[in-house]
């Protein structure tokens, strides 16, 4: 991702409702004929080579769908799925869920279980990554920490198989980051500190299910599903 992208998603991020971003990359999708998991909503149109004919259409299904009036030069004006998902929800009217929902009970999370899974969490993603837990900014959008599609599915799959979960891919889109993760898993898990980490026979499971999504055998989220939660 060029540095023109990064800060046009950076930008973006936090306005963009995730419902309104996961279906936005899944009708984008279908006009490419591609797999939704394919497409980095923090890359700019131009960059993933939409053309002229792809634009129209896109716009077409999107004001059919959400009911707008959107003309096609709006996606020169929001130049990224991330910034486009914004100005749709806008059009919409589309609220965020967690605008309008109660909030969580002071006393469901404890800081110390947080920052021990905000801990796993940087271990095990720097690990896919590539780099030290210490490089990896808690508060930055994942997309900015090079954490494509790919990387993200198996995040979320590391994810769902130490703490019992069953997270769609999408959720690091509505958790952008690695505090906000931290303090959902607190919530729904109840977890109390990391846990242990998988042996080699999980982790040769994982990586062939990730080889069965980048040939396109499974989507991620059929993938995510045939995981094993540890006992």
């Amino acid at each position: 991702m060029s540095f023109q992208d990064q800060t046009l998603a950076s930008a973006t991020f936090d306005a963009a409702p995730a419902a309104v971003v996961a279906e936005l990359i899944s009708l984008l999708a279908d006009v490419l004929k591609v797999r939704p998991e394919q497409l980095d909503p923090g890359l700019t149109f131009r960059s993933m080579g939409i053309g002229s004919v792809a634009t129209l259409q896109f716009v077409s299904v999107v004001n059919a769908h959400y009911g707008t009036g959107l003309k096609p030069t709006a996606l020169f004006a929001h130049p990224t799925l991330l910034a486009f998902a914004g100005q749709v929800a806008r059009e919409a009217g589309v609220v965020e869920e967690r605008d309008t929902a109660p909030p969580e009970p002071a006393t469901s999370v404890t800081p110390d279980a947080t920052q021990d899974i905000l801990g796993f969490l940087r271990e095990r993603l720097a690990g896919i990554l590539g780099c030290e837990p210490a490089a990896l900014d808690p508060s930055a959008p994942f997309n900015l920490l090079g954490v494509d599609s790919i990387r993200g599915a198996k995040f979320v799959a590391a994810i769902n198989d130490a703490y019992g979960m069953n997270e769609p891919a999408v959720t690091l889109l509505d958790r952008p980051g690695l505090a906000a993760m931290a303090a959902h898993i607190a919530r729904v898990a109840k977890a109390e500190g990391p846990p242990a980490v998988g042996g080699p026979a999980a982790d040769e499971e994982l990586g062939a299910l990730l080889d069965a999504v980048r040939a396109d055998r499974l989507s991620v989220d059929e993938a995510l599903t045939r995981l094993p939660h540890q006992a």
